[in-house]
């Protein structure tokens, strides 16, 4: 079964890391993410950039409206995924885990309908 891992962390927590600390957690991603490519459980996954880069979209009434941010105010931003295959859930919550930002912030793990 596929699982999404998503990354929440606070983004004005990640803007105050000193640029060692920043090449260490990228070094400690850089680790995991080799780990689960050479045990399968990889199926891909990217560091998304600031939730002030994004735009909402909303469809209301059969008018496109949009939005410049993220959906709602939160203490955490969504800042990357990976979509893993396990063969249960017991198993992509410990990979979950092993993800180096969940020390910071949390990771939500969602099973994915396959269509």
């Amino acid at each position: 079964m596929q699982y999404l891992l998503m990354i929440y962390r606070n983004e004005d927590e990640v803007a105050k890391m000193t640029e060692a600390e920043a090449k260490s957690m990228t070094a400690e991603f850089g680790t995991f993410t080799q780990s689960i490519i050479q045990s399968g459980h990889f199926k891909g996954g990217d560091r998304l950039h600031p939730a002030s880069m994004a735009t909402t979209v909303r469809v209301r009434d059969g008018k496109t409206l949009t939005t410049d941010g993220p959906f709602a105010e939160t203490y955490e931003q969504l800042s990357g995924y990976y979509m893993i295959e396990a063969k249960d859930l017991d198993t992509a919550l410990g990979i979950a885990a092993r993800v180096p930002a969940a020390r910071l912030g949390s990771i939500e793990v969602r099973p994915v309908y396959q269509m």
